[in-house]
């Protein structure tokens, strides 16, 4: 069993979509865990929810970066732990420094809700293992503030390391400015770290792990977690 601990924040809304997601997929297992708890240990990987932690107060993800449970967040991650932050997790992981960029007002200066085609990019990592570079997955969106921005030098080290995981593109794998829902720098969707074990999508794969929800693409990202965790039991045996 690859067990999963997913964080509650004050305000968290998909936390439910997370943990349900997850306990639908064989040989997972999922469990909450409130933002003052102190420790993930006997958890094999984290997940940051989408919604709208501490109300978005000051900035989104700003207030949530100091919860208590943020600083076994980033121990685990520090550990080679797999973190994967979804929506407003994406948010709290640039404002707790565990990935680069920002996460600012989307271009139309509106909230978008809608189903989007990401392309995967970059070197193999724990979250898209097994998907070929250039696969395409379905995925929603439902964000206000989900436009990725750094300094020219933070993407351009992004793209030296191959960090950038998924671009939002359109059904052919084009990356267009049509395609691109938010204003996102490079139509940027998800990003890793450079040790590629914490990533974070604006897409949500919780909400599409179901195809009788549109998609069912989601799950391949959760299982490639599982599959990473898995293999790395078997070398440690």
């Amino acid at each position: 069993m690859i067990t999963f601990a997913v964080v509650q924040f004050p305000g968290s809304n998909c936390d439910q979509d997370c943990l349900r997601a997850l306990r639908g997929i064989g040989g997972a297992g999922a469990e909450y865990v409130w933002h003052k708890e102190k420790s993930l240990d006997g958890f094999d990987a984290i997940v940051l929810p989408g919604g709208f932690s501490y109300g978005d107060y000051l900035r989104c993800g700003a207030v949530a970066r100091f919860s208590p449970i943020m600083r076994a967040v980033v121990k685990g991650a520090a550990a080679g732990k797999l973190v994967i932050g979804i929506c407003n997790g994406f948010q709290i992981l640039c404002e707790a420094g565990l990935l680069p960029g920002a996460l600012v007002r989307n271009r139309s200066e509106r909230f978008v809700c809608d189903l989007v085609t990401t392309r995967v990019e970059g070197a193999p990592s724990p979250f898209t293992g097994g998907l070929h570079e250039g696969t395409l997955l379905q995925l929603p969106i439902a964000h206000g503030e989900g436009s990725f921005f750094a300094d020219a030098e933070t993407l351009k080290s992004l793209n030296a390391n191959r960090q950038v995981l998924l671009r939002y593109c359109d059904k052919r794998g084009g990356i267009t400015a049509a395609a691109n829902p938010n204003g996102s720098l490079e139509n940027i969707a998800g990003i890793c770290n450079q040790e590629r074990n914490v990533l974070g999508l604006m897409p949500h794969p919780d909400r599409a792990c179901d195809p009788r929800l549109g998609s069912g693409d989601g799950e391949k990202i959760f299982r490639s977690m599982m599959n990473a965790i898995a293999a790395d039991r078997v070398q440690a045996a």
